[in-house]
């Protein structure tokens, strides 16, 4: 699998960026619903957190490259988001949280702005 700086998928058509990271951010959601059903402790939550954790790792470290183009403050604001999703889902692995909603709600408002 490739690994395509943000940049370089915006440079090719930046609609396109922003519906694979819309995509993938809605794969997340459907995830953490599935795992929010079936409770903090099944294979649903463990696939949705892994998942959700990888996704916002490479979210995470393409704002911090110098080579993104989006503006410095909201860069800023988007990890701050997304060491936020991290640090809640991994209370949720270890068993310290069931927050699976809060996760839900902030990827549906992340996802949402990507349109």
């Amino acid at each position: 699998m490739y690994k395509i700086a943000y940049n370089e998928v915006l440079d090719e058509s930046p609609r396109e960026g922003r519906l694979q990271e819309r995509t993938a951010l809605e794969r997340s959601i459907a995830m953490l619903q599935d795992a929010e059903r079936a409770g903090a402790g099944s294979r649903e939550a463990i696939d949705a957190i892994f998942f959700v954790r990888k996704l916002w790792g490479i979210f995470i470290e393409d704002l911090a490259s110098s080579e993104n183009g989006l503006p410095q403050k909201l860069r800023a604001d988007l990890i701050s988001v997304g060491l936020w999703v991290m640090r809640e889902s991994e209370e949720i692995r270890l068993g310290r949280s069931s927050n699976f909603a809060g996760l839900i709600d902030v990827s549906r408002t992340i996802s949402e702005g990507l349109q």
